[in-house]
């Protein structure tokens, strides 16, 4: 029997066996790590549900608390508002033609929202409509001075061959378009340009001061005159809409709309024929015609001749043409009723006569004999008559029948510089009168307290003799002596001038009350109608230095005085020769008076710049105006004949 061996597989017990450094390392890392995620991934979760709180929270507030703001803030986006610019008040006459219109003209504007680079665009836009350099930096001054949500115009007035080039390409120039605004127009064009003014582009001095509300989308403001004086009302109130836009800034519909309000209408004392009469008969001469209704103050007619078109002024006037105004030798732009001072001449000599009642220094019957000159005693110095003959015995109403200068040397050196001062000082001499226009100057009434603060002289006995017929340091506008002649047709009823006789919307309060204040004078009304009848022998009587104006007269008669201004100063001894004299140093002619003497309808001041002649210049266009007025009469062309030779 063969002994087996014993099987040498077996299993072995199990036994303990410790982990490696290597393995104990890499279990504790993976731990760690675990455990790191997990604080990671906590952190993350709570950081990421913080962040979603957060927002959901401010998602919430801006939902609900701030939903009204960024809703304004979307449709802002989608809806724009735009101002609409209102239509200026009409100015009409007193018989209710038009004066001052609106028209509509198509103006090429544009948006500066729009244009990225502004440079480049008119660049490519000036030959399209032929810019000139004068449009260009106009419109880059209009640019600076208005808001940037505001659309500047860079032409106005296109013309229709302009307006059809654009359209060709108007898909070519986003932001800008072709819009229809209302201009102000001029129907009469220079006629009325002194007293109506004119609007003009808003300045950036003027911006300052406006309010942003008031002129939002306007462009035009008064510069002048009656446009400028009651700009307030004439203006208007603006008028909004809101516009829905797409993401390119086009139009798209309008939403709401706001209408704006025309300005207030305003009715002139005026008369369009009066003024056109006016006008017509200074054509080709320098000077200026003032003529008012003594009963109320209202101004008839009120003319400075040369004038220009006030319609060049609305859209911007090219510095060629204003230049050439502004520099023109015979002022066109200068307004002579308002601000033009001269000497009045002769046509005081009734506002001083009756000066002589007021301080006792004569009476009617107080005569002189006029050789043609007057001395101041102890003086050889002789001032001489404007006849060199003289007018011998005459009084007070002689005087003013034939102008003599003699009389009133030596009474106005008997009232002396203070008193004249004084008593001329209530006919509005020296101030202004208050007429509803702008830039009116105040001449000069002199007086020794008036040359030692102006001039740093004492006043000298001699000057009165100049001043007392009107010369010398007594200067005065037409204005004024239109003004100082209604007074006297009133008997001292003192008045003030006024263009505006109604206003649209019952603005009662820009007409001014009637007074019935009256000069300080001590004499009594017959001494009014004394003069009255002086001034009217001017016309009327055998010697009246206006004689001639008469011829033909029907119906009424006329009070009146002539005057002739000396322009340059003529030495001792010597005579006046035109002949020898440039014509714009000629006398000035002048004229003054109303009418009818009975019941004064009509005052008037006319001025002719180195007419020569009061009497055979100015006196001539008062008889015209007071023709038509008085009877219905309008004159035909041509003027006056040529004055006579030069006297009073």
């Amino acid at each position: 029997m063969t002994d087996k061996k014993p099987d040498k597989k077996t299993t072995a017990a199990p036994l303990s066996v410790k982990p490696t450094i290597t393995e104990r390392v890499t279990l504790q890392n993976t731990q760690a790590e675990t455990e790191t995620f997990r604080q990671r991934a906590r952190t993350a979760a709570f950081i990421v549900l913080a962040a979603f709180t957060i927002m959901f929270m401010r998602y919430g507030y801006l939902q609900v608390m701030q939903h009204d703001e960024f809703a304004t803030r979307s449709e802002r986006n989608r809806i724009q508002l735009e101002a609409i610019s209102p239509p200026r008040g009409f100015i009409y006459d007193r018989n209710g033609e038009v004066l001052a219109d609106n028209r509509p003209v198509f103006a090429l504007v544009v948006n500066r929202q729009q244009v990225s680079d502004l440079d480049a665009l008119i660049e490519r836009l000036r030959p399209i409509i032929g810019l000139s350099d004068d449009e260009i930096a106009r419109f880059h001054t209009r640019r600076r001075v208005t808001r940037r949500y505001q659309s500047v115009p860079i032409r106005t007035r296109l013309s229709e061959e302009d307006l059809a080039s654009f359209s060709e390409v108007r898909a070519d120039f986003p932001g800008v378009t072709a819009e229809i605004e209302i201009s102000r127009y001029y129907p009469h064009g220079e006629l009325f340009a002194h007293v109506l003014g004119y609007v003009g582009r808003i300045s950036e001095v003027e911006l300052k001061d406006l309010d942003p509300a008031a002129y939002a989308g306007t462009n035009l403001i008064g510069k002048l005159g009656i446009e400028k004086f009651y700009e307030d009302v004439l203006h208007g109130r603006a008028g909004y809409q809101h516009v829905e836009t797409n993401a390119f800034g086009k139009q798209i519909r309008v939403l709401k709309r706001t209408r704006p309000e025309r300005g207030t209408d305003l009715t002139l004392h005026l008369d369009l024929t009066l003024q056109r009469i006016a006008h017509e008969q200074l054509a080709g001469r320098r000077g200026a015609i003032v003529a008012i209704d003594p009963r109320d103050g209202g101004v008839l007619a009120f003319v400075s001749n040369p004038g220009y078109d006030p319609n060049l002024f609305v859209s911007g006037i090219p510095s060629s043409i204003y230049n050439g105004l502004s520099s023109h030798e015979d002022r066109p732009l200068y307004n002579r009723a308002l601000q033009g001072v001269y000497p009045p001449g002769s046509t005081i000599k009734p506002f001083s006569g009756l000066g002589i009642i007021h301080y006792g220094l004569a009476d009617w019957s107080y005569r002189i004999n006029d050789p043609g000159f007057f001395s101041l005693p102890g003086s050889s110095h002789r001032f001489r008559d404007w006849k060199k003959t003289g007018h011998g015995v005459v009084d007070l109403t002689h005087a003013i029948e034939v102008s003599c200068d003699t009389y009133f040397y030596q009474l106005s050196d008997r009232m002396g510089v203070d008193r004249f001062h004084d008593w001329m000082a209530q006919f509005g001499f020296g101030k202004t009168t208050g007429i509803d226009l702008v830039h009116e100057r105040t001449g000069t009434l002199p007086s020794v307290a008036w040359k030692r603060e102006r001039l740093n002289a004492p006043w000298y006995r001699g000057e009165m003799m100049s001043v007392g017929i009107g010369q010398g340091y007594f200067t005065a506008t037409p204005l004024q002596v239109a003004l100082a002649t209604a007074i006297m047709a009133n008997k001292g009823k003192q008045v003030q001038p006024r263009l505006l006789k109604s206003a649209s919307d019952n603005m009662a309060d820009l007409i001014p009350k009637t007074t019935n204040k009256h000069m300080d004078f001590n004499g009594t009304e017959e001494d009014w109608d004394k003069m009255h009848e002086a001034m009217r022998r001017v016309v009327h009587g055998p010697s009246g230095t206006a004689g001639r104006m008469r011829q033909g007269l029907q119906n009424y008669e006329i009070a009146g005085k002539t005057g002739t201004a000396q322009v340059i100063k003529i030495r001792q001894g010597e005579r006046y020769n035109e002949s020898k004299i440039d014509q714009r140093h000629w006398d000035h002619a002048w004229f003054n008076g109303f009418a009818p003497v009975d019941n004064p309808q009509i005052a008037v001041a006319i001025l002719v710049e180195n007419g020569r002649s009061g009497s055979g210049t100015a006196a001539p266009i008062a008889r015209i105006m007071f023709d038509y007025v008085i009877n219905g009469i309008e004159p035909t062309p041509p003027a006056p004949p040529s004055p006579p030779p030069a006297g009073e």
